[in-house]
């Protein structure tokens, strides 16, 4: 599966943003989906992941009760709503897919397929 995160940008604290990461391919009900974060110097840290049936969420402590990962899978596509930002949400951003849940879903070694990114930046 091929993954294309859209939808960074500048927004001041406070504010919002919508990723999106559209995947390839039939089979994207089959996959778990996760959004990754790295900020610059640091490594990627786990923000959210999905389960198959969107049933099942798992956040950040850092992002919980802020953000929100959900998925449409008429549209290939995993979305990552963002309120509240504060200036330490300044990231890029990855959405990543694995067809196997792991209870390691927060380790970048759990997810074999990886998007490009897309930077999201928040003034203060």
């Amino acid at each position: 599966v091929q993954l294309q995160a859209s939808g960074g940008g500048l927004v001041q604290a406070g504010g919002s943003l919508r990723l999106s990461c559209a995947a390839s391919g039939r089979t994207f009900s089959s996959y778990f989906m996760a959004w990754f974060r790295q900020a610059p110097g640091k490594e990627r840290e786990f923000v959210a992941v999905i389960s198959r049936s969107g049933a099942n969420t798992y956040y950040a402590d850092s992002v919980k009760g802020r953000f929100t990962i959900s998925r449409d899978d008429a549209k290939n596509t995993v979305y990552l709503q963002m309120n509240s930002l504060k200036p330490e949400d300044t990231a890029v951003y990855y959405c990543a897919a694995d067809p196997y849940f792991s209870t390691s879903y927060d380790y970048t070694s759990a997810y074999k397929y990886w998007g490009q990114g897309t930077l999201v930046t928040v003034s203060s």
